[in-house]
């Protein structure tokens, strides 16, 4: 069932893991605060739009806020409470969203749960589960999962490829639920493949994941049409591109989707998710996350309610050392510098990370050497010092033209400088910027 042999990209970095912080560390839910906050923008595309109102009392896994539109997902709340207020807050990516704030009743009652036997479903009734119990991809942008799995031409699809490698520094959710539940991976990965019968599933782990590995092949005795495959530890091997690229040899660009070369991708929390709304009639309630990094007091993966403040999170999770000099929402290498944890976990919340120290802030960028190290280390095969130069003079013409909106924006570049410029800091500003025009016209 494991394929032999060892599948990579070119490019890439090994930043110090961290791993060993956290990985021995099983998942432990999490009681949820006196306050829950829901934002309505937890995924890519339209927000959700609210279905209750001030003073209304609602149920755990009750829907509290509905798609926007196809690209969205609904809302459900993770406690039995009372609607206290509908306002703006700010969110770990440091934008702000209207959050729903239900003030929890330590109660817990819960709304009814339909579980369902997936083999006797069709593949749009699947999907409507899916879309009706808010799943997104909650290992990184959170694409409504129901959209990215209805392609333009479905029996097209010959690859599901479940994302297992966590290639990030110091998290460790995802290996916790792999050893852990394997079993809630392979049968998320079976009922996605009964929407497409005619693809195979692969489940994508990277090497230093052996015992996943076996755990998962353990759970898929029997499974024919789903194989194992080990890949080389690198970052950023999850990332969407490389990941396909590394197991099916196909490739993709910034104006293209994995279903465009036949391949779906979703990860393992995903796969978990989708098992539980399919089969046990489970909305989105609850996600992983690894509290971490050398400025935390008991570094550990939790399974915590949406809602939930950071601030909770890190205090039900043993505080932290002294005062670090940083926090991060995510991964260091691609997620976001918290100023405040009073923001609220969302279902892409993967990480809460503390760090003692700030060495990034004590850098001085000097002028490039033009040593190529950061073209090298590139996994989209760019140039990302020459591309900088264009974003920060602004110069859109040349930006485009050299490709820069093919950045994965993994930050490898950024990491490899010996002259500590922030490469992928002016190259991820643009993109936005281009994005957003595009956007606009």
């Amino acid at each position: 069932m494991r394929k032999s042999g060892l599948r990579t990209f070119r490019g890439g970095v090994h930043p110090e893991d961290g791993k060993a912080l956290s990985a021995a560390r099983a998942l432990t839910p999490m009681e949820p605060g006196e306050l829950l906050f829901y934002s309505l923008s937890q995924h890519i595309g339209a927000p959700a739009r609210p279905t209750v109102a001030k003073g209304d009392h609602v149920l755990r896994g009750q829907k509290i806020a509905e798609a926007g539109g196809f690209v969205s997902a609904p809302v459900h709340a993770s406690v039995s409470g009372t609607v206290k207020e509908i306002k703006k807050m700010r969110m770990p990516a440091g934008n702000t969203a209207d959050c729903i704030v239900v003030e929890n009743d330590g109660a817990m009652r819960e709304t009814a749960f339909e579980p369902a036997d997936y083999t006797q479903l069709s593949g749009k009734e699947i999907l409507e589960r899916i879309s009706d119990a808010g799943v997104t991809g909650m290992g990184g942008a959170g694409f409504p999962t129901h959209v990215k799995l209805s392609p333009k031409e479905p029996e097209k699809i010959d690859y599901i490829l479940i994302n297992g490698a966590e290639c990030e520094p110091y998290l460790t959710s995802d290996y916790r639920r792999m050893l852990e539940n394997p079993e809630m991976v392979a049968e998320g990965l079976k009922i996605l493949l009964h929407i497409f019968p005619g693809a195979r599933g692969v489940i994508c782990v990277e090497d230093n994941k052996k015992d996943c590995a076996a755990a998962l092949e353990k759970a898929l005795k029997g499974c024919g049409n789903i194989r194992i495959q080990l890949l080389k530890t690198k970052y950023p091997q999850g990332a969407e591109r490389m990941l396909i690229y590394a197991v099916t040899g196909r490739k993709i660009n910034s104006s293209m989707l994995p279903a465009d070369v036949g391949c779906i991708v979703d990860n393992v929390e995903t796969a978990a998710a989708v098992y539980r709304a399919v089969a046990l009639g489970e909305p989105v309630m609850d996600r992983t996350m690894t509290v971490s990094g050398d400025g935390a007091a008991k570094p550990g993966n939790y399974i915590v309610p949406t809602g939930m403040l950071f601030r909770e999170v890190l205090e039900k999770a043993g505080g932290a050392k002294g005062e670090p000099e940083k926090m991060i929402a995510g991964g260091p290498m691609m997620g976001n510098a918290l100023f405040s944890l009073e923001v609220p976990v969302t279902k892409t919340s993967s990480a809460l990370l503390l760090f003692g120290k700030d060495p990034v802030s004590e850098q001085t960028p000097s002028a490039c050497i033009n040593c190529g190290r950061c073209m090298e280390a590139c996994p989209g095969q760019i140039l990302p010092a020459r591309l900088a130069v264009f974003a920060d003079h602004g110069d859109e013409e040349k930006f485009l033209k050299y490709h820069g909106m093919e950045c994965c924006e993994c930050g490898c570049c950024s990491f490899v400088c010996p002259a500590k410029r922030q490469l992928s800091q002016s190259i991820k500003s643009m993109r936005r910027l281009l994005l957003a025009k595009k956007k606009k016209g």
